[in-house]
């Protein structure tokens, strides 16, 4: 695989991202079964035998781009993350907002993450299911470790505030990238949509968070 990369990287980068989005966005709609290879040359531009220069089978490249994923969605994202933060909303909060951010550089890498972290029709090799698994796995400690349950109200179950707040957090996120359907991310202004995000929010925290006279 490591060969097979630098010889694909050895490309000039416009080339590469125009090849690689045209492949993630294939893999994304059809999945790895019904994906083809002729659709993605078409929309990449590029003759076939290109294509199979760089990678010598439609599972090689799936393999690459499941790589390339993992690596975008660390480093772009769940890095990025401030795992001492021990309120959850506010921990909920960054994870919402790093996740748009990195949606708006590359919101193919995500379409194509829900395909690859749900699908078994491509046999991966174990050092890349390993590595889906320990994202998951990142990604549950980065939502659930270290949160401070003592913040929430006293006359509710600490357990079902938490998956409410979550529930609300994730309706409001997927709700949100509905509406925004078929615009480009990286163009859109989200000031204002924020700004609406962060009035749920205290409606949140005001419903189940206890208020200062009450923690002391």
């Amino acid at each position: 695989m490591d060969i097979i990369i630098a010889r694909f990287e050895s490309l000039e980068e416009s080339k590469q991202h125009t090849i690689r989005q045209a492949a993630l966005e294939e893999f994304a709609v059809q999945g790895y079964k019904k994906a083809s290879t002729n659709r993605i040359v078409k929309a990449a531009g590029i003759g076939k035998g290109m294509l199979f220069y760089y990678f010598t089978s439609k599972q090689e490249l799936y393999e690459y781009l499941v790589k390339y994923s993992l690596e975008f969605i660390e480093s772009r994202y769940l890095d990025k993350v401030d795992a001492g933060e021990p309120d959850l909303i506010e921990r909920l909060t960054q994870l919402a907002r790093l996740k748009m951010e990195a949606q708006a550089e590359n919101e193919e890498v995500f379409k194509f993450s829900a395909v690859f972290l749900q699908e078994g029709e491509a046999h991966l090799p174990e050092e890349l299911a390993t590595r889906i698994e320990e994202l998951k796995q990142a990604g549950y400690r980065l939502m659930y470790e270290g949160i401070d349950k003592s913040r929430f109200r006293k006359d509710a179950d600490p357990d079902k505030v938490f998956h409410l707040i979550r529930w609300s957090i994730d309706g409001y996120q997927q709700e949100l990238l509905a509406r925004l359907t078929g615009q480009k991310l990286a163009e859109i202004d989200f000031a204002p949509y924020w700004e609406e995000f962060y009035a749920y929010l205290a409606i949140l925290k005001k419903s189940f968070y206890e208020t200062e006279e009450e923690s002391r």
